[in-house]
């Protein structure tokens, strides 16, 4: 049982930074933020739950089964991640790329301490309690003292380095329409690596840097052992509460501008560009044929298609496609007949995985795979792990990916001009220390 308690916050911004900041030396550490999203979905404005009380860490092989039992088990809030690879444990396939970054595939843990911070309400859930320990954390987070900036690091120069030169992303793009053309695939999501060797990072202050620049709805913040994910991730992967199926793919993008009537005319372009809405509507056909395989009968519905949100960096389509789960599907079924998630895969999503694997040059490992969590009730909430910088900090190892999908329509050159807007967050916060 955990002990709980409820305190109002009269600043919940300035206390979001003062909870971050106080957790951030824990060993086990997720941290999730909607950084005040409008999104009729959101149960909580920021959580963070750390130090784990138990703990799951495995492979591909029956990766989904072992955390059935362990989420029955534990019956308790739980936190982790679910790595790209794990197609593997769901379909005959295999990851031989290379891995730099070498993430266990599924990491998830029960949190000792866990924070559900909604509004100016902050609901504090403890387990194996020592006396007046919650009241002396809470006094301890508001004593904390956060300067106005993010102090710079002091370090040697990060050289980033891409793992594709452009000219060979182009080729491989063509080589992608070719499979298109020959009618294997519909569209596929094709990504590109950028990576930094024997760097040592401040995890903490780089997430803090590139939530501030992005804003996202769906920022995390994940610590376990060596393994660091800084996510300003748009994009949610999937979402159970009750027996409500949500799920949120992004296809299509334009890039923001400072001027008001040019972004303006940006994001109306998007909304009409016959190619960004096809991309966008194969997913959704996608999204809906897999909720259909756990759905009830005629609830798989799409509650809106090709709406234009707008992010700090860029403009993008997202479709919100719900359902009605079956009785006889447990909470973790629901991930592993979905999983990965259309908007990272594409259609037919087999074909599409094989060919991804065949022309991408890197695992992609957690990135395009998806953090979040289980209630005690099994409910759950899920990104996708995007607009991300990965650090293994005992190989000294950073990386991040971007990638966009390629349909029949798409030209080379402007599909490699969308990554590089893709990629321009995470290029801001560790281009200062490049050459």
């Amino acid at each position: 049982m955990r002990t709980k308690a409820i305190f109002d916050i009269s600043d919940p911004l300035l206390f979001k930074q003062q909870l971050l900041s106080w957790a951030s030396s824990c060993e086990e550490l997720v941290w999730l933020d909607s950084n005040k999203y409008p999104d009729k979905y959101q149960q909580y404005d920021a959580i963070l739950a750390i130090n784990a009380f138990t703990a799951i860490k495995t492979d591909t092989v029956e990766a989904f089964d072992k955390l059935k039992e362990y989420q029955q088990t534990t019956a308790d809030w739980i936190f982790g991640y679910l790595s790209y690879d794990l197609k593997n444990d769901t379909e005959k396939l295999t990851s031989k790329n290379h891995d730099s970054l070498k993430f266990p595939e599924l990491y998830f843990f029960q949190p000792q301490k866990l924070f559900l911070l909604k509004e100016n309400k902050l609901e504090v859930q403890y387990l194996r309690m020592v006396d007046d320990e919650i009241d002396f954390d809470f006094t301890e987070i508001n004593e904390i003292v956060i300067a106005e900036k993010v102090p710079e690091i002091q370090q040697k120069t990060i050289s980033i380095q891409s793992r594709l030169s452009k000219e060979d992303y182009l080729y491989k793009v063509t080589e992608m329409l070719q499979h298109i053309h020959r009618g294997d695939i519909y569209e596929a999501n094709f990504c590109q690596e950028f990576y930094a060797e024997n760097i040592v990072l401040n995890p903490f202050h780089i997430f803090t840097e590139l939530n501030e620049i992005s804003n996202p709805p769906f920022a995390s913040f994940l610590k376990l052992e060596d393994y660091y994910a800084m996510c300003a991730s748009p994009e949610r992967y999937i979402q159970k509460k009750g027996d409500t199926i949500i799920s949120q793919p992004i296809k299509g993008t334009a890039a923001r501008n400072t001027d008001p009537k040019i972004d303006v005319d940006n994001a109306q372009n998007l909304s009409e560009d016959i190619k960004e809405r096809s991309e966008n509507i194969m997913i959704a056909d996608l999204v809906r044929n897999d909720l259909s395989k756990i759905a009830k009968k005629g609830s798989v519905k799409v509650e809106r298609l090709c709406e234009v949100h707008s992010f700090k960096q860029v403009h993008q389509l997202i479709s919100t496609i719900s359902a009605e789960l079956r009785e006889e599907f447990a909470a973790v079924e629901v991930l592993k007949s979905t999983f990965p998630m259309g908007s990272m895969t594409g259609a037919p999503k087999i074909s599409a995985m094989q060919i991804i694997e065949d022309l991408e040059e890197t695992k992609r490992g957690l990135y395009s795979g998806a953090i979040g969590y289980f209630t005690p009730e099994a409910d759950f909430d899920f990104n996708v792990v995007i607009r991300s910088i990965l650090y293994n900090e005992d190989r000294k190892y950073a990386s991040f990916s971007v990638g966009g999908a390629i349909t029949a329509q798409s030209n080379p050159e402007s599909e490699y001009e969308e990554c590089m807007v893709k990629a321009s967050a995470m290029r801001q916060v560790l281009g200062k220390f490049s050459d």
